[in-house]
């Protein structure tokens, strides 16, 4: 972890934060979820490092040690797609391998539909590619305390979050998430009260760990972070073309609660997904949970270096 070096970047009028190690001509940006940030692929990094790769993982905006834009409520998957390109300008990057957990793999199939060029591959935990004219409507199918639903709604969220310090909430979203159970607060509860305050850290998640999230996020807060993604996923893009013509390689853990989304487990399995991005390879862990990267980092460090030394 001493090995990886920090940097500020001016992109679009915003420093964003960046975490760098390794050297080389192939390079792999990693993109995080929520609530997750950089730190969420220190072992990632340090595997693709040692073999040869240059890896970077930004802070998006409004996260971590990123700035924020100026009107949070007005940030958009857009701006993080227009960031990307920025940023790679910046450090005079051409072409990129991209890896995208939960949300982060949304910019990252974007990206690569939008500048095609510049993509070696995509690798994505979690969260499959989903053409843009197959609508999200897991809330139709779930209770109004599925947790986007109450994030979506403003205000929300805000309240509920605001009654503890921002390592309690990176806590129970943790707990939350861990679980194989999709979280749905009872209809007079808020999603926070779900978790009772002496449930354990998932085992592989270290209190060291949580302190480097809670000091983050008490310097970054939660404003933009509800807003991309949770407020953001009806954004229109305007791509047309919504076939992905890059290798790509999507990780699922057999216990990740996104799997019980409605649709999404039919959509992967059935083989749906291929017709949006034909070269994806993919592979199931057993033991997987939403933080497989985490969770399992030699199982998952294996997976990406094995599809990066394949498509070099």
């Amino acid at each position: 972890m001493d090995q990886i070096q920090h940097k500020f970047i001016e992109v679009q009028g915003l420093k964003l934060h960046v975490a760098e190690i390794g050297s080389g001509p192939n390079v792999v940006v990693f993109l995080h979820g929520f609530p997750e940030i950089w730190y969420s692929w220190r072992h990632q990094m340090v595997a693709v490092a040692g073999a040869g790769f240059r890896a970077l993982a930004p802070d998006f905006r409004g996260y971590g040690l990123s700035e924020p834009p100026l009107e949070p409520e007005k940030a958009s998957f857009g701006d993080l797609i227009k960031d990307l390109g920025a940023l790679l300008d910046a450090l005079g990057i051409d072409k990129v391998f991209l890896v995208g957990k939960d949300f982060g793999a949304v910019p990252a199939y974007l990206f690569s539909l939008l500048h095609q060029e510049r993509v070696q591959g995509v690798v994505s935990l979690g969260i499959p590619h989903r053409s843009p004219s197959y609508p999200l409507t897991y809330h139709q199918h779930l209770p109004e305390g599925f947790y986007i639903s109450r994030w979506q709604e403003p205000g929300r969220a805000e309240a509920d979050f605001g009654r503890l310090d921002a390592k309690t909430v990176v806590r129970n979203i943790y707990i939350l998430f861990s679980r194989s159970e999709i979280p749905i607060a009872a209809e007079n509860q808020e999603i926070m009260d779900i978790v009772d305050p002496s449930a354990p850290l998932p085992p592989w998640f270290t209190e060291g760990d949580l302190e480097e999230y809670g000091s983050l996020y008490r310097k970054s807060g939660f404003r933009t972070a509800l807003q991309v993604p949770y407020r953001s996923f009806k954004e229109e893009l305007g791509t047309t073309d919504v076939i992905v013509k890059v290798p790509a390689l999507l990780v699922m853990g057999e216990k990740d609660y996104v799997l019980k989304f409605p649709g999404i487990e039919e959509y992967i399995r059935s083989g749906k997904v291929k017709e949006y991005v034909p070269q994806l390879e993919i592979v199931y862990s057993p033991e997987g949970t939403h933080f497989i990267q985490e969770q399992s980092p030699d199982e998952v460090n294996r997976l990406i270096l094995d599809f990066l030394k394949k498509h070099i």
